[in-house]
């Protein structure tokens, strides 16, 4: 194939674009492509996935962007002058160039927005290495030029361009959109031009969906961005030519008479060639004071955090902690554990109430340094399941601060390490399929309850897991005989489908941070968020994982404002201080309280099905509430009934091999936790801990292929371990139940000694506690 896209639309040109990106690469495959160019608008936000999916189909990624340059400069923001603004596409040729797309576009979001995210060639001639230039379609200032017939400035435009980034990098941009008034004149000009200049052409398609037939689709898009309908004549539209992604043959006919324009694309092609380094790590730029490395100094705080947490250094003690830092050296997490311990200590220092979440509360290092708060060698918490010597992936430390002074955490954040090496993290609504129908119907103008019948019908998807109409026409036998019967439903399903998985808008991931030890515009384009004025990164929380930045989980919990506020409050009004990390784990008034089923305001433990298993349950230890935490949910639920009737009646508590019982001894023998299924499948189907975290993740993600092929293996595995072909089926229909759902153990007890503490403040502090409640649900703060 001896034609390249170069400018080409994803649906990351929000509400613009109609192509997804995998969709794209698979079409440019089929087309027998070896290369293919992104230049969404204004942004890089689908670059790394773009990237990922070009080499793993191995084709070419080019990488670039459909600039906005300002009518002066980007910090001009006069109404009625600058909102006028020109295209020019810059495609990366290697990673410097890369590199400097993401300073222009970073620089365009934060400095130059002004209704479009804008540069202007200042910042270009600063940050023009590595980067090719494409003179732009009809919107470009080289086409407005020819469109008033000003050759002299088209002349000048030229010249500046080609002054800016070399003559060898700046190309005359042609397209073949003859419907568009004007166009032929411009066309010709262009030509005209290239000969009289010896400037070579380039034929570009200015794509924004995939297929002809998707042109329709895309006018739906159109009208949702615009908030208008297709009845509206008036309205902006792109029905009046092709926008789709041609193959060569079309590009052939298309630029059939301008020179060169066809080759031209590959000859732009061979001049990128970007490798992006993907799988590593950078971590924020800590500095020890005393000079020795993050391994000594991590060793150091454990081993006198012993003492701290009133600790003997007992062999076992000793063991662990030489087992966890050396697994952490050799994975070389060590700065990731102190920057977390530091950002731990600053809000312990500053009355911040905290609290971890996730699987990392089975590392006893962490609870040494102060980042966990429950000693795993109590708890039998395993530190395989959080960080391992197989596990290929980073660890992952979740932090939960109280809700009304996480911006604090942040802040702090961003004074220890620089303002432009920290932001939060972006993230992509994309139109789910209730939105979609409801978008469509709206568009089409129809009634709005014609939408609302439609959508109401689509099930809700459950987390992790969301719905698509396609899953839902076979769930409600409702959906498909509206869409047999009614030519209206089916118009709106058909379109609705193609939109479905379309990104709508940007914004702030609810929790993720990144901390970077370079300025952040050197690694990852930045924007403020459309909402609010906070700096965000425009790759999502994968593709910030795969340049290298660790995600900092960064948690607003209310249930911390409330505890918080409560022990406030009973320092006033009865001059008491409450250490809410020392209170007693074992304090009748609380588990009396639970049994009575007073749970109203309570984290974890409310509800009416919660409360009423635990008035059945009758909690007499921080186990019990660390399993309801646990066992509260789709698939594991069915199990609270056997774990309530052994609590009662001992005699009931059994195992099947007794190499279950050091793994389910804190449950009664009840499977409760991710890790029992992981424990299970390393001693008794001789799992190693890789395999076990594989058959967690497959059940995690609810695929039946997947799923028996991990059941399959699994029962093979416990048969050559020593259990009876039946007695495999009967553990594999107890481990079943956890499919996607189950809490691994470490969360749980993070959780389940946060719901604890608000049951114990409610318990021994009524009236100070249900004050923090009200307030916190009214949104006043209380003096």
């Amino acid at each position: 194939m001896d034609f390249t896209h170069l400018h080409t639309h994803s649906h990351y040109s929000l509400l613009d674009g109609l192509s997804k990106l995998d969709e794209m690469v698979k079409l440019g495959k089929e087309f027998g492509m070896k290369s293919i160019g992104l230049t969404d608008h204004g942004n890089m936000y689908g670059a790394i996935e773009f990237y990922k999916t070009c080499k793993k189909h191995e084709i070419k990624p080019i990488l670039g962007v459909e600039a906005y340059i300002a009518n002066r400069t980007r910090l001009d923001k006069q109404p009625g002058i600058d909102n006028e603004r020109y295209h020019l596409t810059l495609l990366a040729k290697n990673h410097i160039g890369y590199k400097n797309l993401i300073k222009l576009v970073t620089a365009s979001q934060l400095e130059g927005y002004y209704y479009k995210p804008r540069m202007d060639k200042n910042i270009l001639r600063e940050n023009h290495e590595g980067i090719i230039a494409l003179s732009g379609c009809l919107g470009g200032e080289l086409c407005r030029s020819l469109r008033r017939k000003d050759y002299n400035h088209a002349e000048e435009v030229i010249k500046e361009y080609q002054d800016i980034f070399g003559s060898e990098n700046y190309f005359l941009e042609i397209m073949h959109h003859p419907g568009i008034e004007g166009f032929e004149d411009v066309k010709r000009g262009i030509v005209t031009l290239g000969q009289k200049m010896g400037i070579p052409l380039v034929g570009t398609q200015d794509s924004h969906y995939l297929l002809r037939e998707d042109a329709r689709p895309h006018d739906t898009l159109l009208a949702i961005q615009t908030n208008s309908d297709l009845q509206n004549e008036d309205r902006f539209s792109m029905l009046d030519d092709d926008y789709s992604f041609i193959n060569g043959d079309t590009a052939k006919e298309y630029f059939k008479d301008a020179p060169g324009a066809v080759e031209n694309t590959m000859k732009i092609a061979e001049m990128c060639d970007i490798e992006i380094p993907l799988g590593g790590w950078t971590f924020p730029d800590l500095k020890i004071e005393s000079g020795i490395t993050y391994d000594d100094e991590l060793s150091r705080l454990a081993y006198e955090g012993v003492a701290r947490r009133g600790l003997s250094l007992t062999a076992e003690v000793e063991d662990r902690i030489k087992y966890e830092l050396k697994i952490i050296k050799d994975k070389g997490y060590g700065p990731y554990f102190l920057v977390v311990a530091d950002l731990l200590a600053f809000a312990a220092k500053n009355g911040i109430y905290t609290n971890i979440r996730g699987s990392v509360a089975g590392s006893l290092v962490t609870y040494l340094i102060g980042i966990t708060k429950v000693n795993p060698l109590e708890y039998k918490l395993p530190f395989e399941r959080f960080l391992n010597p197989e596990r290929p992936s980073a660890p992952d430390i979740d932090m939960d601060f109280a809700d009304n002074r996480r911006d604090e955490m942040i802040g702090y954040v961003r004074q220890k390490y620089g303002e432009n090496h920290v932001a939060q993290i972006g993230t992509f609504g994309t139109m789910m399929a209730r939105g979609a129908v409801r978008d469509v119907a709206r568009a089409l103008g129809h009634p709005y309850a014609l939408g609302d019948q439609i959508s109401k019908l689509i099930p809700m998807g459950s987390q992790g897991f969301p719905m698509t109409i396609k899953h839902a026409f076979e769930l409600i036998p409702e959906l498909p005989e509206l869409y047999k019967n009614d030519p209206k439903v089916k118009e709106i399903i058909d379109l609705a489908k193609k939109l479905e998985g379309c990104v709508r808008h940007i914004s702030v991931h609810a929790a993720g941070v990144v901390i970077s030890p370079n300025p952040l515009n050197e690694i990852v384009p930045t924007q403020l968020d459309p909402k609010g004025g906070k700096i965000i990164t425009q790759y999502d929380m994968y593709a910030v994982d795969d340049v290298g930045l660790l995600k900092f989980d960064f948690l607003g919990i209310r249930n911390l404002s409330i505890l918080s506020d409560a022990v406030r409050i009973v320092k006033r009004t009865q001059n008491l201080d409450v250490d809410i990390e020392a209170i007693d784990l074992a304090d009748k008034k609380t588990f009396a309280m639970l049994s009575r089923g007073e749970t109203m305001g309570l984290f974890q433990l409310n509800g009416s099905g919660m409360t009423k298993h635990l008035m059945d349950l009758k909690a007499t230890s921080i186990h019990d509430i660390n399993a309801m935490v646990a066992l509260y949910r789709p698939g594991p639920m069915e199990m609270i009934p056997d774990y309530i009737a052994r609590k009662q009646n001992p005699a009931l508590v059994k195992y099947m091999d007794p190499r279950l019982e050091p793994i389910l001894n804190f449950s009664y023998g009840v499977i409760t936790y991710q890790d029992d299924v992981m424990l299970i499948a390393i001693h008794l189907a001789g799992y190693s801990w890789l395999e076990a975290d594989k058959l967690r993740k497959a059940m995690g993600k609810k695929i039946p292929a997947e799923m028996e092929a991990q059941k399959s293996k699994l029962l093979v595995g416990f048969v050559k371990g020593g259990l009876t072909e039946k007695q495999s089926q009967e553990l594999w229909h107890l481990i079943e139940p956890f499919a996607a759902y189950g809490f691994n153990k470490a969360h749980a007890a993070s959780y389940g000694r946060v719901a604890y503490q608000t049951s114990f403040m409610k318990a021994n502090y009524p009236a100070e506690y249900m004050t923090a409640v009200l307030t916190a649900e009214s949104g006043d703060v209380d003096e």
